[in-house]
């Protein structure tokens, strides 16, 4: 029976809940699928309200689904997007030198929480009050009557864009939490929503199906092959994939990459957009796609039960400071390390809790891993930003995950946070130790290394 023969499509859209288990939270989950409408419609508004903010740079601070989606409209730019010449910084790390780096004199600061209660934003929003103190060039993304909104009328924010509270943050990209970004760059949201609505719902949900199906049959590896000049695209899909369906002990693995990589574990996607707007209809053919693979997989899509606990663990760390320490192996022995450990159907995370900045060398390190296990799935991201995206997987999926833990051995800056007895250097430090812990209390396998450059792993 194929997705068309069982009318997944029209359920879907339909908003059936028993596409899947019961007790599952789609009821309150599923306003993406309107959204790019409801985006359309207020795209005029928002082009007005981003013409009237001054300053050339735009800082962006939020974790996960607040942030992917934008940092991939920002890094394809040079493709040939718009050229509003306002330049979007996200900011989803908590590395003190990242922190340290940006640059407040001509900025406008977006604080992106859907809860308004993340840890990670508003520890950021606190250092960036601590340098802009003018409610004026601050403008918050939030859902209706969160703490963040509360807190950004009272310090008189610009403004306040309340989301639609039924969309989980990794399906958000194309509300506010995507389009407000979107719109300050220069995009056309009007464009954009357009585009995205234009996605084949039969295709998409086809998509999910075989991917669904492709993962029962033992080829979980999901590796979503995107021209160079859209890598970043790996970002946003690799949360959405990763935190849908990597729960109860079974996922699809993302293993975004620019060029095709084969193997048995493996199911093979291309994409290939030729703009920056294309994007959105990949965003939303995705959004589509990924539900029906939960439904083949017989999982809730749209929970994520496994996230809350490397936070708990950071929470217990700093409540017990000062930093325990963890033994940390020479970077040279990761890959034997690696060849000893690794099985067939596992793939590594490589976890770099590492400033920003470094993305050629992690991929170059992901490559030379991948080539050194005989072409074996890896994956490479920043920490703590992968614990609001593939985090989930490494715990709640499938025990095939090999970690490395990459932790910065150089002097950080001591950056303070304002109203915590910790700097970011120690929460950093931290969240790596808490999700270490995480993986070890789930028997994952996982090994912890000092380097200041992934071209020290070896």
């Amino acid at each position: 029976m194929s997705a068309a023969e069982a009318g997944l499509a029209a359920r879907l859209v339909g908003r059936d809940p028993a596409l899947w288990p019961a007790g599952n939270v789609s009821a309150n989950r599923l306003g993406w699928l309107e959204v790019p409408r409801r985006m359309a419609a207020e795209s005029e508004d928002l082009a007005s309200w981003a013409a009237g903010v001054e300053q050339s740079t735009v800082i962006l601070l939020g974790m996960g689904g607040s942030s992917l989606g934008p940092a991939v409209l920002e890094a394809v730019r040079s493709t040939g997007g718009p050229g509003s010449g306002r330049r979007l910084v996200v900011c989803d790390t908590t590395d003190p030198a990242t922190v340290a780096g940006l640059d407040f004199d001509d900025a406008f600061v977006l604080v992106s929480s859907k809860s308004g209660t993340t840890l990670e934003p508003n520890v950021l929003f606190a250092h960036a009050w601590s340098k802009l103190s003018d409610g004026s060039r601050f403008a918050a993304i939030t859902d209706p009557d969160t703490p963040l909104a509360d807190l950004a009328k009272e310090r008189g924010f610009r403004r306040v864009f309340e989301n639609p509270p039924d969309i989980g943050g990794r399906y958000s990209v194309l509300s506010y939490f995507g389009m407000v970004p979107a719109a300050l760059m220069g995009y056309d949201v009007a464009a954009l929503c357009e585009r995205a609505l234009a996605a084949d719902l039969h295709e998409a949900v086809e998509l999910g199906w075989e991917m669904g199906q492709a993962a029962k049959a033992g080829r979980d590896k999901v590796t979503v092959v995107v021209p160079p000049a859209f890598g970043a695209f790996g970002l946003w899909v690799e949360q959405l994939i990763a935190e849908s369906t990597g729960k109860r002990g079974t996922g699809c693995v993302p293993v975004p990459t620019t060029e095709a990589e084969a193997g048995e574990d493996r199911h093979l996607v291309r994409i290939e957009p030729k703009e920056p707007a294309d994007l959105a209809e990949q965003f939303y053919r995705f959004e589509l796609a990924i539900p029906i693979a939960g439904h083949v997989l017989g999982i809730d899509p749209f929970d994520e039960p496994n996230v809350a606990e490397s936070k708990a663990n950071t929470n217990e760390v700093l409540a017990a400071l000062p930093l325990p320490t963890l033994e940390e192996a020479d970077p040279r022995s990761a890959v034997g390390w690696l060849r000893e450990q690794v099985r067939p159907g596992d793939y590594v995370s490589l976890q770099a809790y590492l400033p920003f900045g470094q993305d050629e060398a992690l991929e170059a390190c992901r490559r030379r891993v991948r080539d050194a296990l005989g072409g074996m799935a890896v994956t490479a991201g920043y920490g703590p930003r992968f614990l609001h995206s593939t985090g989930q997987l490494h715990k709640g999926g499938p025990n095939t995950v090999v970690a490395v833990q990459m932790v910065t051995g150089a002097a950080q800056p001591a950056v303070p946070i304002a109203g915590k007895p910790y700097d970011f250097g120690t929460l950093i430090a931290a969240q790596s130790i808490g999700d270490h812990k995480s993986l070890l209390d789930h028997g994952r396998r996982v090994l912890r290394v000092g380097v200041d450059d992934p071209a020290e792993i070896g």
